[in-house]
């Protein structure tokens, strides 16, 4: 089965616009004070580039397992933008794998993520300007709403990456 002919990697702009909108984001809120702060926000965008770069750019996971999935999966060219989407190759998906499980299921996560992480904001952000400690909405329930909703957000990422996924 082949999708595509067209390889659909090097796809740099992207992965400088998804690098800057992420990392501006965590900048705008972290605000880096000292050496500390700026070494762990350097290794978050540091994974955060590298997770657009192999997302969109250089395809380094399809790249090693290629031997094993031209023998497992002949006539499927894993470097067209389709087949990259592992997990509905591998199960057989036939349809457009945008369409998939495995892709919207990740689209829920990145958006509810998405939603998680703005929701503890507005409330820790109303708690800073009244020198409190934030303790209603979803700090009410979590320590740490917001770390759980960047793990919620990488988790859908790297599901509905084209290249790899856990299963």
């Amino acid at each position: 089965m082949q999708h595509e002919t067209q390889p659909a990697y090097g796809l740099w702009s992207l992965v400088i616009v998804n690098s800057a909108v992420f990392i501006i984001f965590a900048f705008s809120f972290t605000k880096p004070k000292t050496s500390r702060d700026w070494r762990s926000f350097g290794a978050f965008s540091a994974f955060i580039v590298a997770l657009f770069t192999e997302m969109y750019g250089v395809p380094l996971t399809i790249y090693f397992l290629l031997p094993w999935l031209s023998a497992k999966f002949p006539g499927i060219d894993f470097l067209s933008h389709d087949a990259g989407h592992l997990p509905e190759m591998i199960f057989g998906w036939r349809g457009n794998p945008h369409l998939g499980p495995f892709h919207i299921a990740s689209d829920i996560l990145i958006f509810g993520g998405f939603i998680m992480l703005s929701s503890a904001w507005r409330v820790l952000f109303l708690a800073q300007q009244e020198h409190l400690l934030a303790t209603t909405g979803l700090y009410a329930r979590m320590r740490h709403p917001q770390y759980v909703a960047f793990v919620v957000i990488m988790f859908g990422f790297l599901l509905q990456w084209r290249r790899y996924s856990p299963w």
